[in-house]
């Protein structure tokens, strides 16, 4: 893996999103062999939000993500931190609201939403760890937070073959269909240093969320992290406490018993 390609500055991927943008979530389509809505709608069951409440969408870029909320009467917020993803967006739903915002300083004051989500975005971060701390800023008490993020295949034969198909198949094809190939290769390269599973769900705890557990998805190319923002019965560092606590592998924390799909 070229490791330089990854180390851009945020303006960089900015500037790579914004020339991606009109046909970002056609290309999403085709190299997630139609995938991306299946994982996508697993997310919005997750988040569990309803007609009234208030909702982040983290990284939403053109709004495919927010759309479901919106339609269903949820106030849902589109942030990001492409302004040619955001100007895509509004032209395509002008009754969603899209807001520029860095994930690691969000434009937003404590205690403002319900639930807040961001999809496939938080590895495109600078730094990560801050957008997770942000996210529980913004969040009520008792919100929730639902992340959805290419991970590690939990089989290792099929770990091997979805590696090679990110660094060879997935550049080849983004040649054909997309106008910035190399944007997906920065985009490959990400996914594959990204940490696992279990290491997500331990920043989770480090910044603060509590009840954190995940869900498998596509046999672990994409996990689906769910966390609670502690009440004032339990304290804003609960999710800090338990992993401090703990004494066993991560992979044991909390984590979620149902299958991969």
């Amino acid at each position: 893996m070229n490791r330089a390609s990854l180390d851009k500055r945020p303006d960089e991927v900015a500037t790579m999103f914004d020339d991606v943008a009109p046909k970002y979530d056609v290309v999403n389509d085709v190299l997630s062999m139609g995938q991306t809505r299946r994982w996508r709608k697993i997310v919005v069951e997750a988040m569990g939000v309803k007609a009234g409440q208030r909702v982040l969408d983290l990284a939403a870029g053109t709004g495919t993500s927010s759309e479901p909320y919106a339609d269903s009467g949820i106030d849902v917020i589109a942030c990001d931190f492409s302004l040619g993803m955001l100007r895509v967006g509004k032209r395509r739903r002008p009754d969603i609201d899209f807001i520029a915002g860095d994930a690691t300083r969000l434009p937003f004051a404590d205690n403002t939403f319900d639930a807040s989500t961001i999809s496939f975005g938080l590895r495109n971060v600078n730094e990560p760890k801050k957008a997770l701390a942000e996210m529980l800023r913004v969040t009520k008490p008792g919100g929730k937070l639902v992340i959805a993020e290419f991970s590690q295949p939990v089989v290792p034969l099929w770990r091997t073959m979805y590696t090679e198909y990110l660094m060879r198949a997935l550049p080849a094809i983004a040649v054909k269909v997309s106008s910035n190939p190399d944007a997906y290769v920065y985009l490959a390269e990400s996914i594959r240093a990204w940490p696992d599973q279990d290491h997500l769900a331990a920043w989770l705890q480090e910044a603060g969320w509590d009840n954190v557990t995940y869900r498998n998805l596509s046999g672990g190319i994409v996990a689906v992290h769910r966390a609670v923002k502690p009440g004032p019965e339990t304290g804003p560092g609960a999710g800090a406490a338990a992993l401090a606590n703990h004494t066993g592998p991560v992979a044991k924390l909390r984590r979620n018993t149902r299958p991969a799909l």
